[in-house]
């Protein structure tokens, strides 16, 4: 028997469990990972990330530790904006573009990194550091502090750019 399939539509939005994920003026709100993906290239696609940490740390996604996942057989862009910032509200800022690919067995290999530093107010005799680090289908940044006590906050959000490469 033939059936006529109609669109998706949802007057007023688009909830899960009363909670608003696409709104009535086509926004898309609350979500905790952005997947986007190209119909041309099918083989490729983008997502977001926040990660966050204190002091000398890997950055994770959540309070448990999760690191960025990285597909096997992917050449991945990632752009990190990140902050770091203590107490008194002393910053160090900056971007962070990163190729790194991962293998059929999971590891990653940083390939390239360039670090353009916006702001570094960072106290004499203070050390505040932020680098890519790959591991087994797992991406983040790790921090370290040296030199003082104070807590240094960091955050960075995150742009992966994933494309298959066999």
């Amino acid at each position: 028997m033939a059936s006529i399939q109609e669109k998706f539509d949802s007057v007023g939005g688009f909830s899960i469990d009363k909670t608003v994920i696409v709104d009535e003026e086509r926004n898309a709100k609350d979500l905790n990972t952005l997947e986007i993906k190209n119909t041309h290239f099918t083989d490729s696609k983008v997502h977001r990330f926040i990660l966050r940490g204190t002091n000398t740390a890997v950055l994770a996604l959540d309070q448990i530790g999760t690191q960025i996942t990285i597909d096997n057989n992917t050449v991945n862009f990632i752009t990190g904006h990140y902050l770091g910032v203590n107490p008194a509200g002393t910053v160090h800022s900056g971007k962070i573009e990163t190729i790194v690919y991962c293998d059929t067995n999971g590891n990653t290999n940083v390939l390239s990194s360039l670090v353009t530093v916006v702001k570094d107010d960072i106290p004499i005799g203070q050390t505040w550091s932020i680098v890519p680090l790959g591991s087994v289908n797992r991406f983040s940044y790790s921090t370290t502090r040296a030199g003082t006590t104070n807590n240094i906050k960091w955050a960075v959000s995150v742009e992966l750019v994933a494309i298959e490469w066999q």
